[in-house]
């Protein structure tokens, strides 16, 4: 079947989706590039930010699937489309977040899926997995990036003292309004201005043998989890710090699930189509 597919367009494209759970704290969603030289191979060689990298990190989710299943595909050009993106330092588990790899001018279409995901599994154990892989298409990859989906979201936040346990008691289980001005932290690529979200506190409780509290949170598409629950100096509010009546920072943070956008159940898994309809 191979060489059937040896003489096919070198400018088609192929798109195989999947879920992905990244288990550490140092991998971006996607290519990571220097936001002094931009990567760019003859500006990178005397940038004092990246050190003539390229990068502000070694790899990215992108990166390690799209170099094994380049590889297979015989392409060195990607695109990588996420249902969203988590934090570098902030785990995606549970399911994983749904994304499409798009391929572009592939030579060797027959790929086994399964042999790839277990080859990009083998290479990144303990950093990050697939999960799933399937041939899709390219209307896909629109509503991978534009349904909305809420998240479900387990957070280590530190207290500064012990709040009052009727606060506690009386949060959990409330869905709670917001309103979110942009934070600093990515005020340079989004536009300054006051968003409302909500925010359902499913539990709280304390870690053993610590001061900290572990909180299972549910939020809206595109919430601002660290600052709602610090607050940021009031551009959240009310938040966590706010409603327990003690600062609060949160030290960790995991995805647990890809939500419906109302929040009440996970997000449905794609049906995995037969070969051949993802070729474009």
């Amino acid at each position: 079947m191979r060489d059937a597919f040896a003489n096919q367009v070198p400018t088609s494209k192929v798109f195989v989706e999947g879920r992905y759970t990244k288990l550490c704290r140092d991998l971006p969603q996607t290519v990571f590039f220097c936001p002094e030289c931009k990567g760019h191979h003859k500006r990178r060689r005397n940038c004092a930010r990246c050190e003539g990298f390229g990068k502000l990190t070694r790899d990215s989710v992108q990166e390690l699937i799209a170099w094994v299943a380049g590889a297979a595909f015989r392409t060195r050009e990607n695109k990588f489309h996420g249902a969203g993106r988590e934090d570098v330092d902030v785990r995606m588990l549970g399911r994983g977040r749904p994304f499409v790899l798009e391929l572009v001018g592939p030579r060797v279409l027959d790929v086994d899926l399964a042999a790839l995901e277990a080859e990009i599994n083998r290479r990144n154990a303990g950093r990050m997995q697939v999960h799933g892989l399937h041939w899709t298409d390219k209307e896909r990859v629109r509503v991978i990036k534009e349904t909305p989906h809420a998240k479900e979201y387990e957070a280590r936040v530190a207290a500064e003292g012990r709040p009052d346990p009727e606060r506690v008691q009386a949060l959990a289980g409330r869905r709670i309004q917001l309103v979110q001005e942009t934070p600093q932290r990515v005020a340079h690529r989004r536009a300054e201005k006051a968003r409302e979200r909500w925010v359902e506190y499913v539990s709280i409780a304390p870690v053993e043998g610590g001061g900290d509290w572990l909180v299972r949170m549910r939020t809206e598409h595109g919430t601002y989890v660290k600052e709602a629950i610090s607050g940021e100096n009031g551009a959240s509010r009310p938040s966590l710090s706010e409603l327990l009546g003690v600062p609060c920072r949160c030290v960790e943070l995991d995805v647990i699930e890809i939500l419906d956008e109302a929040g009440d159940a996970p997000a449905p898994l794609a049906r995995p189509d037969v070969f051949g309809a993802g070729l474009d």
